[in-house]
């Protein structure tokens, strides 16, 4: 089962590096990230969203091979390659999986001018092990999906 949380920082940079850390923490086999996304919000409050999984360049790239090997097979890979490229960059603007981003939009309106926020979609996480290598991280739970009784085992791993 997935686990979306959300995490407040108190700076405009510390989603991303919180999201960093998590993906160094992801290859030593503590958490899995599903999806993820940054919000930030600048000092006048205008929120940014920073996808981590970029469907449209995905859907390009994909397009882009099927293309040119359907063009191989009719003599004109270039012409194959870019009608590939463009309709999969269509098909990857319009998919959406992961963390819903009306959700995200919404939630944005939480986060405080000049902080950031992480948005998380997880499964497999050690939450002691967790919560001992990120100790020195300034953070606040702002939401999760948990029921109460494991959102608060949660928040108190994290001193929150």
């Amino acid at each position: 089962m997935s686990t979306l949380t959300v995490v407040s920082t108190p700076t405009m940079t510390g989603a991303e590096q919180l999201e960093i850390r998590l993906r160094e923490l992801q290859q030593a086999g503590l958490i899995t990230i599903e999806d993820a996304a940054a919000v930030i919000r600048d000092p006048n409050g205008k929120p940014r969203v920073k996808q981590a999984t970029n469907l449209v360049g995905q859907g390009a790239l994909g397009g882009v091979f099927w293309g040119m090997l359907i063009g191989l097979l009719f003599g004109v890979p270039w012409f194959g390659g870019a009608i590939g490229a463009a309709s999969g960059g269509i098909a990857g603007y319009f998919a959406d999986f992961g963390i819903d981003d009306k959700f995200i939009k919404s939630t944005a309106d939480e986060i405080g001018p000049g902080k950031s926020a992480l948005f998380l979609l997880t499964s497999g996480a050690v939450i002691d092990r967790l919560a001992e290598e990120l100790q020195d991280v300034e953070m606040e739970i702002i939401h999760t999906n948990l029921p109460a009784e494991q959102e608060a085992e949660l928040r108190a791993a994290f001193g929150a």
